[in-house]
């Protein structure tokens, strides 16, 4: 098959890395977004030009000329890794197939773009990821695949998505071409009774409260970390918070309860968080014992307002 494949940043280069080893299809032309001022070139851009692969970059697709340009490729499938750039209908209906396209969770659940942050936060027990026909809804469409794991208690956005997700997702990308291949790849409609849709996820939504509930508290430092970080006040000064543990412990909420070598105690409600690692103003992420030390903090004090 004749293949675009339409991504960005890793996620997206491996896709592409993936079907070239693979050596089954012909991959055509590569999409991505424009170059952004001030930051290095989009790392399936640089991959793209090494293997000698056309690579286009338009901001939209609203004019004809762009969706003629992509037309002229004459491609069967054109494969979403990891898209931003809304794509309409008449681009992505243009390949002979149409476009299949890539979201970590388990669609209907988690539209929209930190679908890998709000299950952990959340408190969700498993999520995944879809290849999905991709419509002009976000995140709609019936769906060609899915694919289902564990949220274990501890885990991170690193753990969900870089050790399970990510490099499932990506062999994945082989079993969607099959699929196409066989001549009649499966749908399966979204239940819309089910959806629910979140906007991304910011520092606007990652400041802790430590009247919470332990757990609330603990999910929300582990369903941020590493990006966007959840974050907490000392004084007027933000300090981010990644690395963490539940303890037991009882005492008065978002009071320091005891800092030893292995981080931070901070009281919640039913039990305390042991802050690990943190980041403070303009620094760098250093053990919470080190920024501790640093800050004179001690026992007693106050976090947040």
């Amino acid at each position: 098959m004749r293949l675009i494949v339409m991504g960005q940043q890793a996620f997206g280069k491996d896709v592409l890395a993936r079907l070239l080893e693979a050596g089954t299809d012909e991959v055509v032309a590569v999409y991505c977004e424009p170059d952004r001022e001030g930051r290095p070139a989009d790392p399936i851009k640089e991959f793209a030009l090494e293997k000698g692969l056309p690579v286009l970059q338009p901001a939209h697709f609203k004019e004809q000329a762009t969706i003629d340009e992509l037309a002229a490729f004459g491609a069967d499938l054109m494969i979403m890794a990891f898209v931003n750039v809304f794509v309409p209908e008449a681009a992505r209906d243009t390949p002979t197939h149409g476009s299949i396209c890539f979201h970590p969770s388990l669609l209907p659940l988690h539209r929209g773009p930190s679908a890998v942050n709000w299950p952990i936060i959340m408190g969700s027990t498993k999520s995944g990821y879809c290849w999905f026909y991709p419509s002009d809804g976000l995140d709609e469409g019936d769906v060609l695949l899915d694919w289902e794991c564990e949220i274990e208690p501890d885990d991170t956005v690193i753990d969900l998505y870089f050790k399970k997700i990510y490099p499932s997702a990506v062999e994945s990308v082989l079993r969607v071409v099959d699929l196409y291949r066989s001549g009649n790849p499966p749908h399966r409609e979204q239940d819309e009774a089910r959806a629910t849709y979140e906007r991304r996820c910011t520092r606007r939504h990652t400041r802790i409260d430590w009247n919470k509930p332990v757990k609330q508290v603990y999910d929300l430092i582990r369903g941020a970390n590493p990006a966007p970080g959840a974050w907490t006040t000392l004084g007027d000064a933000e300090i981010d918070v990644f690395d963490c543990a539940r303890v037991p412990g009882d005492g008065i909420s978002a009071r320091v309860m005891e800092i030893s070598e292995d981080g931070v105690a901070v009281q919640c409600v039913g039990g305390r968080i042991l802050m690990k690692r943190v980041r403070p103003p303009g620094g760098a992420k250093m053990s919470a014992t080190e920024w501790a030390t640093s800050v004179q903090l001690e026992p007693n004090q106050s976090l947040g307002n």
